[in-house]
């Protein structure tokens, strides 16, 4: 079996890592150059880029910040926010990602994710998509940083981007992120079941057994996580040795 992986999240805005709460009230955490030499040499799996702004702004991501994070960095990188066709998708891979998130431009445009996919294989597409469990209980797709609902369902989007040759999906609960109460097992399960491609699961984390649990409950490849491990909550070492000890396959 696969190992699990810890991704930390640096979602940044005007060059600093910021982190809300349900994609609102935003707060410092500190520079993302830093933060992501710290994460490569604590031994996270991954680490995920998100320029939260720039779809919602109307502008590229910014390469020279990711030239600086990736300059720092051992392990594999995600760049997203802004990525909108395949001149933004190359100018992420030069400046040193080895995958792209698109979300906003992909729910435009759905055609985005084939073009990936063929220009540079599956692996480099990570399609992410943030959504909120509404009051009649089903699951609705954003857009914008979580600003514009778009009425498409979380798990026929998801199918759909697998198809279209998305080589993974990372999904954000909007009802559970910056809250700490734990990840969407449910929804995540549910996920899991219909693709056949790895879900990175991504938030409410707040104690180590969430991401227990969103492994062994909603059977999600990969967790991410902000907050925890920017504020020193969670260490990604202690975090691994204790899902080794509760029998999850993690890379230590």
């Amino acid at each position: 079996m696969l190992a699990k992986r810890i991704i930390p999240c640096l979602d940044v805005k005007d060059g600093q890592t910021v982190k809300g709460t349900n994609f609102v009230d935003l707060r410092q955490a500190g520079d993302p150059v830093e933060l992501g030499r710290a994460y490569s040499q604590q031994g996270a799996d991954e680490l995920v880029f998100l320029d939260i702004t720039a779809s919602h702004e109307g502008r590229k991501t910014f390469a020279t910040m990711v030239e600086r994070v990736a300059a720092t960095l051992s392990i594999p990188f995600t760049v997203g926010g802004g990525i909108n066709e395949l001149g933004d998708v190359d100018r992420m891979l030069s400046a040193g990602a080895d995958k792209v998130s698109i979300n906003s431009a992909a729910l435009r445009r759905p055609e985005l994710i084939d073009e990936i996919a063929r220009h540079y294989g599956s692996q480099v597409c990570v399609t992410a998509i943030d959504a909120r469990q509404e009051q009649d209980g089903q699951w609705q797709c954003y857009i914008n940083g979580g600003r514009i609902p778009v009425g498409r369902s979380l798990f026929d989007w998801a199918h759909e981007a697998q198809e279209r040759g998305a080589g993974e999906i990372l999904f954000t609960s909007m009802n559970h992120d910056g809250v700490k109460t734990g990840f969407a097992n449910e929804a995540l399960a549910q996920l899991a079941d219909r693709l056949t491609i790895p879900v990175i699961a991504s938030g409410g984390a707040g104690q180590k057994e969430h991401f227990r649990d969103a492994f062994r409950l909603g059977h999600a490849d990969a967790a991410l996580a902000a907050s925890v491990f920017h504020f020193g909550e969670i260490g990604i070492q202690e975090l691994k040795q204790y899902l080794k000890q509760e029998n999850i396959n993690v890379r230590l």
